[in-house]
């Protein structure tokens, strides 16, 4: 397969690691049991390197779209490509009025990711193409399950199943993404950990991207990818959510399960 190399080139985390790091802690289900949804929580000490799973088999080999969570990627590369200078450019509203009202004006990347506009990286995507898209996925090695007669869809492809990640994969990512270890520059780098950053206290800091979609059988599927830093020490973190009830709130669901295990395993005091 053509894109094997740069996937293996993206060093698997847990892969890395030997068993004797890795806590399969069943008694976080109870936060996804309360919910009423099933999912995986992963979560990696980049300090002692300890992994903490849910679920070690669902956090390895289920793979489901990865949604707005593929905002990193695209952010990385129209910055990379020159597309986007930085945080600050805008993009005008096509003036379609759309169900989030925080679409429906002219947006500056930084604010389109953070009201995860899909409309603005859509064309986003569609100012970088199809050719470039293509190479950078192939460099990036992200998400080695993708559909290359289907990337064709260039504003879509995220969103419509064509491309699948697991939740090892998006941890991965996002500890290279706060290392500099992507095949980018630096200042992209900064530039989307900067547009990531959603909570900034005395006590820590919670940096995260959020995904929802729906697999082809139609059930909600959640993400939220990032990490967390308290004295100045990040512990990088994936929530993976599914359900097949239709009218579930997963914007509320998700941040709530990341939420309370990160307080059950003692964050936002500042003591980690």
């Amino acid at each position: 397969m053509r894109y094997l190399a740069g996937f293996f080139g993206l060093i698997m985390v847990l892969a890395a690691c030997s068993p004797n790091n890795v806590t399969e802690d069943k008694s976080l289900q109870k936060y996804f049991d309360a919910e009423g949804v099933s999912g995986v929580f992963g979560m990696f000490d980049n300090a002692q390197g300890d992994f903490i799973l849910s679920d070690r088999r669902h956090f390895r080999d289920s793979a489901y779209l990865p949604a707005s969570t593929f905002k990193i990627v695209n952010s990385l590369i129209g910055i990379e490509t020159g597309r986007v200078k930085d945080d600050s450019t805008v993009i005008p509203w096509d003036g379609v009025v759309r169900w989030n009202e925080n679409w429906n004006q002219d947006l500056s990347m930084y604010r389109a990711f953070q009201y995860s506009s899909v409309p603005w990286f859509q064309e986003l995507a569609r100012m970088i193409g199809k050719d470039t898209m293509e190479h950078w996925l192939d460099t990036l090695g992200y998400a080695r399950r993708y559909d290359t007669a289907r990337i064709n869809r260039i504003d879509s492809f995220w969103l419509d199943n064509s491309m699948k990640v697991t939740p090892d994969e998006q941890l991965g990512m996002v500890k290279k993404l706060y290392f500099d270890q992507l095949p980018f520059q630096r200042r992209s780098h900064e530039i989307v950990r900067r547009m990531m950053l959603m909570e900034d206290s005395a006590k820590f800091k919670l940096s995260y991207k959020t995904g929802w979609g729906n697999a082809e059988n139609g059930d909600n599927i959640g993400w939220i990818i990032g990490w967390v830093e308290e004295n100045k020490h990040p512990y990088f973190f994936v929530v993976q959510v599914r359900t097949g009830k239709p009218d579930a709130d997963i914007a509320a669901i998700r941040l709530r399960i990341l939420k309370a295990i990160l307080r059950d395993k003692g964050f936002f005091e500042g003591n980690k």
